[in-house]
């Protein structure tokens, strides 16, 4: 399978010279990558097959989203674009975002194409999909498809997880496609849904928890980090796209500033609340802030029942600011706490968030709780849990 490197170069060469250059110089990441995932077969139907990929690609990042508008022109993805000169389709993408296409150029075309070539990775390790068509893309499912979680099905009832590509299944730690797994059990009695995506673009769920150390100060917006994806995907523009409210980082120094804490720690599972920010267009009503991860020298220590009591403290604060909103506060999704820089391990940050969510729906089941992480082995190692 290519790597994500290899995509990436491949995507930038092509970005000048177009589409109409597939069939003129061969492109073996983009070739292996429509091939294995289903969209041709072989060398001499590579230029349809790679264009093919690439538009599904795009789909995934969001036809209507400003990320999937601009890769669709800035390759010539659209009908009516394809064989555009290179400036008139960069003209056009800087337009997505607001911005003179030399800024484009600089700031948001890099990310466009960085974005592209990880949806095209995200399409080859797709997992089996769901029986009742969740998750799926309409392509003709391959081998392996409906294939299950550890745990699944016969272990109350978890849904089987959906596999939409030809060729064989592909399974990478990284971003993965937004996928959902229904009644994931918690207990005899509870379950929760478990979410493979980047966590700022899940819809409609109220209460998103951040991991964050505990001098609350959030991670940069372009680390690979749930506090860094929150706080950028929080953050308000202007029209040419640059930052004029980091909503998230200001409201926490407020808070800061408020408890007489600035440059000082707080004690770990502590949870602080924020507004959503840009969230709020998603269906986000709060964001909170569990400090569970304490900094030594370069690296951070996250205690496992650091976990139990920032979720104890997000229960608490919800059921405290669930009757301020019409209707009602009724569901919370969190990450898995502490196994990123934190130091645990996926599985014990996920024992740790199940015993702690199971405690808090024995004393009120109304919650609708979600789990979500970022690749299909940890959704299997939660899964087998």
């Amino acid at each position: 399978m290519p790597t994500y490197d290899q995509l990436l170069e491949e995507l930038k060469g092509i970005r000048r010279p177009g589409l109409p250059d597939l069939r003129s110089i061969d492109r073996p990441a983009l070739r292996a990558a429509a091939v294995a995932g289903g969209f041709c077969d072989g060398s001499d139907d590579a230029p349809a097959g790679i264009e093919a990929l690439l538009k599904e690609a795009v789909r995934r990042l969001g036809e209507r989203d400003l990320l999937g508008q601009a890769a669709a022109h800035t390759f010539g993805l659209l009908p009516d674009r394809r064989g555009a000169p290179a400036p008139d389709r960069r003209k056009v993408a800087a337009a997505v975002y607001g911005v003179t296409p030399e800024r484009f150029r600089k700031h948001q075309e890099p990310q466009v194409i960085q974005q592209l070539a990880e949806a095209v990775l995200t399409i080859l390790r797709e997992p089996p999909a769901l029986s009742g068509g969740q998750g799926s893309t309409g392509r003709s499912p391959g081998p392996g498809a409906g294939a299950q979680l550890p745990g699944g099905p016969s272990a109350a009832g978890q849904s089987t997880l959906a596999r939409s590509g030809r060729g064989p299944s592909v399974s990478r730690i990284g971003q993965e496609p937004p996928l959902r797994v229904d009644s994931v059990p918690v207990d005899a009695r509870s379950t929760l849904t478990l979410h493979v995506s980047p966590i700022e673009l899940l819809r409609d769920i109220e209460v998103l928890v951040s991991s964050e150390n505990v001098y609350l100060e959030m991670s940069k917006t372009f680390r690979p980090t749930v506090s860094g994806a929150l706080r950028l995907a929080a953050a308000v523009r202007d029209p040419a796209g640059e930052i004029v409210d980091d909503v998230l980082a200001r409201e926490l120094a407020a808070w800061l500033r408020a408890h007489g804490r600035p440059g000082l720690p707080i004690r770990p599972g502590t949870v602080v609340p924020t507004s959503p920010g840009a969230l709020a267009a998603r269906g986000v009503r709060r964001i909170y802030h569990a400090a569970v991860a304490t900094p030594l020298d370069d690296t951070y220590e996250v205690r496992p029942e650091s976990i139990a009591r920032a979720v104890g403290a997000c229960f608490a604060l919800a059921r405290a600011e669930r009757d301020r909103y019409e209707p009602a506060l009724s569901s919370i999704c969190f990450p898995l706490l502490g196994a990123g820089r934190g130091g645990l391990t996926p599985a014990v940050s996920a024992t740790w968030l199940r015993w702690a969510i199971r405690d808090e729906l024995a004393r009120d089941a109304r919650w609708r709780v979600h789990l979500v992480v970022r690749s299909r082995e940890i959704a299997e190692a939660v899964g087998a849990l």
